[in-house]
């Protein structure tokens, strides 16, 4: 059962870390049309993105990783406490899109393309920090 979680946990990760990295790209489009038909567009392919598979992919993600960490006896291992900062650094980057999302739904967006260019590298550092530590294991 062990390895269908992880698999699981897999599929969810990869979900869930492609829309942290396609959302604000979308952003970045989306910052630079104004009101009309083509905004209208990108609230609706953000929205989906959002509700439909990012979400869900983080919950999954997190269900999927709580198991087999208390499974594995992970709480106690050092190398977890620093992924799990990390996971929850990419949980805070993932509401704050949620964030930005209302924003742009409401016509209200206050940010550049260039600030989404730059957010739009924080999860793949974390995503990065993240596989050293579960990989490596270096405490």
């Amino acid at each position: 059962m062990y390895l269908w979680i992880k698999a699981l946990h897999v599929v969810a990760i990869i979900s869930w870390m492609a829309g942290l990295l396609y959302l604000p790209r979308l952003f970045v489009y989306h910052a630079d049309v104004g009101p009309g038909p083509q905004s209208e567009t990108f609230k609706v392919m953000e929205r989906r993105l959002y509700r439909y598979i990012m979400t869900p992919a983080m919950v999954v993600a997190w269900a999927s990783g709580l198991f087999m960490a208390a499974d594995a006896g992970a709480f106690q291992q050092p190398w977890f406490h620093v992924k799990a900062l990390l996971v929850l650094l990419l949980t805070g980057s993932h509401f704050h899109d949620g964030a930005l999302l209302r924003g742009f739904a409401q016509d209200a967006n206050v940010h550049s393309s260039r600030y989404f260019r730059v957010i739009n590298e924080i999860p793949t550092l974390l995503m990065i920090g993240v596989v050293v530590i579960v990989i490596v294991k270096p405490f």
